[in-house]
């Protein structure tokens, strides 16, 4: 009965039920995650178009539509990308959007979100949606009580009552929110203290188990997160454990949260010999233009990060290879737009001496038109570096790349 009624739930063939009669009981719980797999994945397709090198430019198929990657989600943590609207987020190409699980639990909660529609009309965007699972802000804002095998209790940030996050209730709340990529529930140590990074990638690599185990819906495609702090072996070890649990997709946490660059990137390369090709790969947390190059060209297909528009708020704004404070003097007079031939709405109408008047006023505008902007910057770049997998240049485009960064001050 128990198997039947989760084959309804699932809606598979009703013939595929009919061969669990004949079965041992190991069999029948391996065949059952058979179906059970093919079942959760049966929305999210990855055909991947080309393959450059190590990068790669495919389609991802989600249930409100196809993510063309690589490509840079931004970051809407409370179920908006501070200071730009949904029709602005269009309007620069945006594919998907990043959402906070942890803060949409504690603030309006997850129920209501549900009860008004879920996620997508909630915020009114109807293309697809990322949540994180709230594991990195559960250790990096809340005040930490108690670390178990279970879960985590902490108090919130916002007036200290006190919760609990286990896999399962990370689930539950990501299933209530309804986006349409969801993330397993993951510890993210300090990357330094291999001992402690030891006890949470067998904590991690756990409560991936059971994350899969808690899943119900068939219309979000959980991804596995890798973990490890800067050591090689550790992150080979949690790429081969994750990859086996046959997610749709798979992340890689943990990164740029102090280490050095170099220690990033070899990282990512390690993690990637790894991980399934037929697998969407999520750089989670990592969004500058030079780390969007560095990361395509060594095989990341997604990239997320608060930083354009969180610069934004602070007068800055991207260039093509770093990053400028608009709020210099020597801007005053500054009749040319933020990079010269940008397309962006920013750009395309506006001069850096104007933006720097907006700044110094403290006007309203100032941090949308820079955010607009910022955003702009990271995804035109992912698109031009699509373009470039496809038509086999990426390697003159990575190499031209990272030698004008160069000229331009940066360090590689």
């Amino acid at each position: 009965m128990q198997f039947w009624s989760l084959i309804q739930l699932l809606n598979v063939d009703y013939y595929i039920t009919l061969s669990f009669t004949s079965l041992d009981s190991n069999a029948k719980n391996m065949s059952l995650n058979m179906v059970y797999n093919h079942a959760m994945v049966q929305h999210f397709d990855f055909d991947l178009q080309g393959v450059n090198g190590n990068a790669r430019a495919g389609i991802f198929s989600t249930p409100h539509g196809s993510i063309l990657t690589p490509t840079f989600a931004p970051v809407g943590t409370q179920a908006a990308v501070k200071g730009v609207t949904p029709d602005q987020l269009n309007d620069i190409n945006t594919q998907i959007v990043l959402a906070n699980t942890y803060h949409l639990y504690l603030r309006p909660g997850d129920e209501l979100i549900a009860e008004l529609g879920g996620l997508h009309k909630f915020m009114n965007w109807n293309k697809p949606i990322l949540t994180d699972s709230g594991g990195f802000q559960v250790f990096s804002l809340g005040e930490i009580n108690e670390i178990t095998d279970q879960g985590v209790t902490f108090q919130s940030h916002i007036d200290g009552s006190h919760h609990i996050f286990t896999p399962e209730k990370a689930i539950m709340i990501q299933e209530n929110l309804g986006a349409d990529i969801i993330m397993c529930f993951d510890e993210c140590p300090e990357p330094y203290e291999r001992s402690y990074n030891e006890i949470a990638l067998a904590r991690t690599h756990a409560w991936a188990e059971r994350c899969k185990i808690a899943q119900n819906r068939d219309d979000q495609a959980l991804f596995g997160i890798v973990q490890g702090g800067i050591f090689p072996d550790l992150r080979a070890q949690s790429a081969k454990f994750i990859s086996d649990l046959d997610f749709p997709g798979n992340a890689i946490g943990g990164l740029s949260v102090g280490e050095k660059k170099s220690e990033m990137l070899d990282i990512i390369d390690v993690v990637n010999q790894y991980l399934p090709e037929n697998k969407p790969r999520y750089l989670m947390g990592v969004g500058t233009p030079l780390d969007i190059v560095q990361g395509v060209i060594r095989g990341i297909d997604l990239f997320d990060c608060v930083n354009p528009t969180r610069l934004a708020r602070h007068k800055a704004a991207f260039t093509k290879y770093d990053r400028i404070n608009i709020s210099r003097k020597i801007y005053e007079k500054d009749s040319s737009p933020l990079v010269e031939d940008c397309s962006c709405y920013t750009c395309q109408n506006f001069s850096k001496a104007y933006l720097r008047h907006l700044v110094k006023a403290n006007e309203l505008l100032a941090p949308t038109l820079l955010s607009i902007h910022n955003l702009h910057i990271l995804i035109d770049l992912t698109s031009k570096l699509r373009a470039s997998i496809l038509d086999g240049s990426i390697d003159d485009f990575a190499k031209t790349y990272l030698k004008n960064a160069q000229l331009n001050g940066v360090n590689l």
